[in-house]
């Protein structure tokens, strides 16, 4: 006859043997709602950011307009010149002669009239998250001369208030025009444009970036150049 207690050990030594098991099929099954859930709830999300998530974005054209619209005249360069000029007076019937050369500092701003953009000068494309500018051509100002620090060297022996007062206002005519023809050098020309695209690529990616559109890639011409 066997022990009853051993028949009762043994029958207690089974269900702890199969306890793990129990209590596994049991957590599967438990975990396996939840985990239907997540992925039904990753799946929707996915769908939903694939159907509405673009037009959520806003219109990239209207954002960046708006970002230009900030800035109705943007200086995008000075150059910092010094016109070398010369004059001369003479009175008396040539008796009395003068002459002025004055070095006259000059500031040159390069800007962009904002207010010509509208949608027609700006282009998105969406697969390569790439906005095309045009911009309308640079705006030399008009030179600022600094005539308090001016130079001025002159000859003569004998040189009136009235002759000097008409060197110092020829001089200021003959710089003016020298500066206006330096800022159209070539070099400072391309230095500006250079500035401007710099300008104009951080003012207008920032704002997408911000807006959600990723890495944005903004390209910059003037009008008069092809499209790159």
């Amino acid at each position: 006859m066997d022990d009853p207690i051993l028949i009762k050990r043994e029958a207690a030594g089974d269900r702890l043997q199969h306890a793990p098991h129990r209590q596994a099929s049991l957590a599967r099954v438990q975990a396996l709602p939840w985990l239907l859930f997540i992925v039904a709830f990753a799946l929707a999300a996915w769908f939903a950011w694939k159907a509405f998530g673009p037009e959520d974005l806003g219109d990239p054209l209207a954002t960046s307009l708006t970002a230009l619209e900030k800035q109705n005249k943007l200086t995008v360069f000075s150059a910092q010149l010094s016109p070398v000029v010369a004059s001369e007076d003479s009175r008396l019937f040539g008796a009395i002669k003068s002459r002025q050369v004055a070095v006259i500092p000059a500031r040159v701003d390069y800007t962009i009239d904002l207010s010509k953009m509208d949608r027609g000068r700006l282009a998105w494309n969406g697969e390569t998250h790439t906005m095309d500018v045009q911009l309308p051509a640079l705006i030399v100002g008009k030179p600022n001369l600094d005539e308090a620090h001016a130079q001025y060297l002159r000859e003569g022996i004998w040189i009136t208030n009235t002759a000097q007062d008409r060197l110092t206002r020829n001089n200021t005519r003959l710089a003016e025009q020298q500066a206006v023809q330096q800022a159209a050098n070539p070099v400072l020309m391309d230095l500006a444009r250079a500035a401007a695209r710099e300008a104009i690529g951080q003012n207008l990616a920032i704002p997408l970036q911000v807006a959600g559109y990723g890495d944005v890639k903004v390209k910059v011409r003037f009008d008069g150049e092809p499209a790159g």
